[in-house]
């Protein structure tokens, strides 16, 4: 904050404002709060515009400036091997959480009581997503539809090997140049965006509060509890050590990244932070070939949020339906997890999808029980939204530490 900037001109306070008034809009006017639904679609769908560009222009002036392809396929390996390991942690540690807790145990929900019907549209492409069509998926059917449908894995492939091909090319530099001045107007373009971040949270917030009502929250207040709780232990205990043991302040970082947190927390949505995250932490004193890489992947591979939210709502549903699974059928889930948590990460209802591709997999949940889910998954989006978030901004700087491309003088003046 500026000496001439008053509190109430910051964008982090105005966006808690519009969080505020949406909540009370929603609780007092639940209908006129559900029409306020386009304001906060209106919002992400401008930041969606801008991310693709971002990305291509970021990454590819970031591997054209890096030129070393071996310690390209360096970085891209340690950000791999981070997010697998951290990703598997986040599924044990809600799979412990769930099973102390049993938040499903009593509902004894039955085929009878459940609502086949309300989860059909999300069962249906969940049948569809395999390891072997995810991968292929990243390759784009032509440059233009990457951009055209806003697939930042699609965008990320093409942009390495356009950055790729330009760092062999002897008269990039030009193309290069052009590349980082597109990716500072659009990055200028982001803070004209940003004003509307506080109406967007507000009409986000009031939709939720306002459809779905603070009262669906009681009946499963314990599944809520759960999600909350390990969220909790793994952003301040899990997160809070691997930065202590690279040297920097966890919850100096969550400060710096304020305004991106409540965004997401008004919007249930991690997307519209993107381009923001990315700035910061190119200001932070990270490598820009380093940012270009690990945070587009990460919103892909590194959904840490989302693999507490998955392991738990999974094992609800069981625990809610009466079903019994063995230790193998719980490996099993979690391995089915970590797969298919990857290939729902760009799909819209991403989280009702994932779901019910791995309980369709593994044959014994009843798919229906996540009818159980819909009333509150808009809340837990937001909580997981929220942990994604900080863990692709940790996972950036412990990559960026590992390969020495992180200038700590810069992050203390900036941490301070």
């Amino acid at each position: 904050m500026t000496k001439q900037q008053k509190f109430y001109q910051t964008l982090h306070f105005q966006v808690l404002a519009g969080i505020v008034l949406g909540i009370a809009l929603g609780i007092l006017y639940p209908k006129t709060g559900e029409s306020m639904k386009p304001l906060g679609d209106g919002f992400i769908k401008l930041i969606r515009m801008v991310i693709a560009p971002i990305i291509f222009c970021t990454v590819v002036v970031g591997i054209a400036n890096v030129g070393d392809m071996k310690k390209l396929g360096r970085i891209g390996v340690k950000a791999l091997l981070y997010f697998e390991v951290v990703s598997t942690l986040s599924l044990i540690l809600g799979l412990v959480v769930v099973t102390v807790f049993q938040p499903g145990a009593g509902i004894n929900a039955t085929a009878a009581t459940l609502d086949a019907k309300s989860v059909q549209d999300y069962a249906g492409p969940g049948k569809a997503l395999h390891t072997v069509d995810f991968l292929l998926n990243i390759i784009p059917d032509t440059v233009v539809s990457a951009f055209a449908k806003g697939d930042t894995l699609q965008v990320l492939f093409i942009a390495i090997l356009f950055g790729v091909a330009l760092s062999a090319f002897e008269g990039g530099r030009v193309i290069v140049d052009a590349c980082d001045s597109v990716a500072h107007a659009f990055f200028k373009l982001v803070e004209i965006i940003m004003k509307a971040a506080p109406l967007g949270a507000f009409g986000a917030m009031a939709f939720t509060i306002g459809k779905f009502g603070v009262k669906t929250l009681v009946p499963l207040a314990k599944l809520m509890l759960c999600v909350v709780l390990s969220s909790g232990l793994f952003v301040f205990v899990v997160l809070a050590i691997i930065a202590k043991v690279h040297g920097f302040s966890l919850w100096k970082l969550l400060k710096y990244l304020k305004e991106e947190f409540l965004i997401v927390l008004g919007t249930s949505s991690s997307e519209p932070a993107l381009p923001g995250l990315m700035r910061k932490l190119e200001a932070l004193g990270c490598a820009k070939s380093v940012v270009g890489l690990v945070v587009p992947s990460g919103y892909s591979f590194n959904l840490d949020g989302t693999s507490i939210y998955l392991t738990i709502a999974a094992m609800f549903v069981a625990q809610a339906t009466n079903t019994h699974l063995t230790a193998s059928q719980i490996a099993t889930l979690l391995i089915v997890l970590m797969l298919t948590s990857k290939g729902a990460a760009a799909v819209t209802g991403g989280g009702f999808i994932t779901l019910a591709a791995t309980l369709a997999s593994l044959g014994t949940v009843p798919v229906a029980g996540i009818a159980l889910l819909l009333g509150v998954d808009r809340f837990m989006s937001q909580i997981r939204s929220l942990t994604n978030l900080a863990g692709n901004g940790v996972a950036t700087i412990v990559v960026a530490k590992w390969e020495k491309e992180f200038d700590q003088e810069q992050a203390d003046r900036i941490l301070q």
